[in-house]
């Protein structure tokens, strides 16, 4: 018996990390394992080696400070000693993550403290690589130093690149929070050489010293808040996206969760990101009412966001206690198993935004009591969260794999899809039920409205044009019989393989009721019957008489039987009452539905004729996609078109970058999500029409639109997320559109979103505009899109002609033109 809930568990790769850990050993790895993790950090140096540099370092800068007027030679760190490291290659350095030393900065701009720390980086780093361990972590970017904000970042960068060079296989990940606080920098560190850096430097006076102007403004900040009628002592300001801006300079992050989540807008920014590690510190986690670590609901929700990226990081459970058993190895100990004691699961009330100030984070020094439980209560209770991951989503479950994963565009018009392509596309039941529900719904109103229908007998004539393997032809079937209508079938379709199995079906499943046509549908002529033929199923004298006369319609033996081919007369042909198609794209009209719904709408009834759909509209937004940008410049290196083709795919690791936020719920645990703003290229509607002057031309369907989205926060555009809607008829829709796709066909998991890359990506500051151009243009053999992105100041200074205000350029991107892999007509 199929469950109803579907039985689905992540899997959560937690690591362990101790600042203090000075060596892991084989006993410690074993108990670290027995208890459940699946790895361990390490440092790659020992306190000797950070003496050692410390007192280099200081003879260096007696010595520079002693004979100010004379150039000396750069400061060399000589290589490791066999007392400076506690790694060696062996069997289980495959489990350790290797940590470089915290007390190194990369970002200061005392150029000594930046020497000394790049060797010992590269010393690190290579040595790690040396014995076997793959991946890194590197310490966090410091963003402060004096007077300067930031001024360091390219540098790290630079030092970074240098060090990937040393090994062909190392991840290194860098160790950043979610946001920037000044007051949470690094500077507490013992032995930090941040320290030593020289004042000058850094905007100071020049016998200043970075640990003298940090005390400095520490007191003045205190004279300042004493003096101040607020309570609040929170000189320093925070910026939310200053530790993004950083890491947009660097790449390849390990991210570390506050207790107190920033707004939802820097939480969607680090989910697009390349996350490879998240780390959950003492601090991130509360007490419940047992005195057991728990996440808010907040945080359990960022952890199932983020844990179903398609690579999902790995957690690291940073400073949460010690391993157990170290002292006796014989002792039993307890393996977190994901199923919690009633006290661990003892969690207190979701706390409102006013009580969540008031909670002590469990790292506070009021709340410390986490030695006293025993075993691993954090290692627990998230191998718990793993259990409790809510099921998947049927869009979730469909597209399993296809995260974040580029595909091209169909192509029908050229290429014969196989039969799997197809089966893909018809394991979808909601948008064959949206079809269903159109097609009863326009029969009900053509019989409720006293339409005249084109068919023989007075049938209402429907046509399904591109009918693949017959999914809507089956669907057709079952409206006419749902609404107890007769009608007159017929399928057209130009792929001969499917033609053959659509005979099949004809013959097995719809009981020869369908006049199945092999053409392209912009050639075909129409409905073909011969006058006065006689239907399969009919018995008796044809064509039928009524005391005398010859009766309006037919009595079947089966009322929905179609006709069967007897020649009596020449033939001729009739229109269609309703045209049914599926030709839309993940773009609506980018796999040619207008072009082919051209050839064959002056066979639609001019008078009543219906198209299903009956129009459709695209619809684009600007996305940050690195992941995805990441992709397209690794396939570029093979193919030089890769940038400039728009793909299918299954959006997930994005951040949209033009957001509004909704009004708060009266429900006020609740946080709103920003809704993104999506907006209207363009649209095409179908309904009879004449045959086109002048076949040969598309320009009728060429389109251009020019949107403007503005930003809130910095941000790097790397492309356009495209979706569709689409009006089957009047009160049913499609859509893939994230606005509305819940309401009009919830659930629907045939299109995948489009997305139109930019070569290079745009970086955009706060509080700008971008101006998205796209052209759906063609040259009467193909169609193809041309796009392009530009970013604007907003309005400010003085007014100009016209009382408007005076805007700036700040970058715009290259024309992306998909001309060389254009679709074909």
């Amino acid at each position: 018996m199929e469950s109803p809930v579907e039985e689905y568990m992540p899997t959560f790769y937690i690591g362990q990390h101790e600042s203090d850990r000075t060596r892991v050993t084989p006993q410690l790895l074993r108990q670290a394992q027995d208890c459940n993790y699946d790895m361990l950090t390490t440092p790659i140096t020992t306190p000797h080696f950070h003496s050692r540099v410390l007192t280099l370092l200081s003879n260096y800068l007696k010595e520079l400070d002693s004979h100010p007027h004379t150039i000396l030679p750069t400061l060399t760190l000589s290589s490791l000693l066999p007392v400076d490291t506690p790694l060696a290659p062996g069997e289980t350095i495959s489990q350790l993550l290797g940590v470089v030393s915290p007390w190194i900065d990369l970002c200061s701009p005392d150029p000594a403290i930046y020497d000394i720390s790049r060797q010992v980086l590269e010393l690190e780093v290579a040595y790690a690589a040396f014995c076997g361990i793959g991946n890194i972590i590197l310490p966090t970017p410091k963003l402060h130093h004096g007077k300067l904000h930031g001024e360091g970042v390219t540098q790290y960068a630079y030092a970074i690149q240098e060090a990937l060079d040393i090994g062909n296989y190392i991840q290194l990940s860098i160790s950043l929070p979610m946001m920037d606080n000044p007051e949470d920098d690094g500077d507490d560190m013992v032995g930090s050489l941040t320290e030593s850096a020289r004042g000058k430097y850094m905007g100071l006076s020049e016998d200043a010293s970075h640990k003298r102007s940090d005390e400095e403004e520490y007191h003045k900040g205190n004279d300042a808040i004493n003096r101040s009628d607020s309570s609040r002592k929170r000189p320093a300001k925070f910026d939310f996206f200053g530790t993004w801006d950083a890491w947009n300079v660097i790449r390849t992050v390990s991210l570390l969760v506050p207790s107190h989540l920033p707004p939802l807008s820097i939480q969607s920014r680090w989910h697009s990101e390349p996350l490879r590690l998240l780390s959950f510190n003492n601090s991130t986690f509360f007490e419940n009412t047992k005195g057991y670590p728990y996440f808010t609901h907040n945080h359990q929700a960022l952890l199932t966001r983020y844990m179903r990226i398609r690579n999902a990081p790995w957690i690291l459970l940073s400073d949460v206690g010690r391993i157990p058993g170290l002292d006796n190895p014989e002792a039993t100990i307890a393996v977190a198993d994901d199923f919690l004691s009633p006290n661990e699961a003892a969690d207190p009330p979701f706390p409102t935004p006013a009580e969540t100030n008031q909670i002590q984070p469990t790292g506070s020094k009021k709340s410390r009591k986490f030695d006293k439980l025993g075993g691993t209560p954090h290692l627990n209770y998230i191998r718990h969260l793993q259990r409790r991951q809510p099921a998947r989503t049927t869009v979730e479950r469909f597209g399993a794999g296809y995260q974040d994963y580029l595909q091209a565009p169909l192509q029908p018009l050229t290429d014969n899809l196989e039969s799997i392509t197809y089966e893909v596309f018809e394991k979808d039941p909601i948008k064959y039920e949206q079809y269903f529900k159109a097609i009863v719904q326009a029969l009900s109103d053509w019989r409720e409205h006293g339409k005249g229908a084109s068919g023989p007998d007075r049938r209402i004539v429907v046509a399904v044009v591109g009918a693949g393997r017959g999914p809507l032809v089956t669907r057709a079937l079952e409206a006419s019989e749902a609404a107890g209508i007769p009608i007159d079938m017929w399928a057209v379709e130009k792929n001969p393989n499917a033609y053959v199995l659509l005979q099949r079906h004809n013959e097995e499943t719809w009981k020869n009721r369908v006049n199945i046509v092999k053409s392209d549908m912009r050639s075909w002529k129409g409905p073909l019957r011969e006058v006065d033929s006689q239907p399969t199923g009919y018995i008796g004298q044809w064509p039928p008489t009524q005391n005398g006369e010859r009766a309006g319609t037919a009595v079947y033996s089966s009322s929905l039987a179609t006709a069967a081919p007897t020649r009596s007369q020449p033939p001729n042909h009739y229109p269609i009452d309703i045209l049914i198609s599926e030709l839309l794209g993940s773009f609506a009209d980018n796999e040619l539905s207008p072009e082919c719904l051209d050839g064959i709408l002056p066979l639609l009834n001019p008078t009543d004729g219906i198209s299903i759909p009956c129009s459709y509209s695209a619809y684009l937004t600007p996305i940050a996609a690195p992941k995805l940008h990441a992709d397209i410049s690794t396939r570029a290196m093979n193919d030089p078109a890769a940038p400039n083709t728009p793909y299918v795919v299954m959006l997930h690791a994005i951040d949209y970058l033009s957001t509004t936020s909704p009004l708060s719920p009266s429900d006020s645990n609740t946080v709103p999500n920003p809704v993104p703003n999506i907006l209207q290229s363009w649209s095409f509607s179908h309904r009879p029409t004449p045959p086109l002057p002048n076949p040969s031309s598309n320009s009728h369907n060429t389109r251009h639109a020019r949107l403007s989205f503005n930003l809130r926060d910095r941000a790097v555009c790397h492309g356009l997320a495209g979706y569709f809607e689409a009006v089957l008829y009047p009160g049913v829709e499609l859509s893939t559109n994230p606005l509305n796709m819940e309401e009009k066909s919830p659930g629907m998991m045939s299109w995948f979103p489009i997305f139109f890359p930019l070569k290079t990506p745009i970086y955009i500051p706060d509080a700008s505009t971008l101006t998205v151009s796209m052209f759906r243009a063609t040259d009467n053999r193909k169609v193809w899109y041309e796009w392009m992105v530009e970013a604007w100041s907003n309005p400010m200074g003085g007014e100009v002609r016209g009382g408007e205000k005076r805007r700036f350029r700040l970058g715009m991107s290259e024309v992306g033109s998909s001309k060389g892999s254009g679709c074909m007509m």
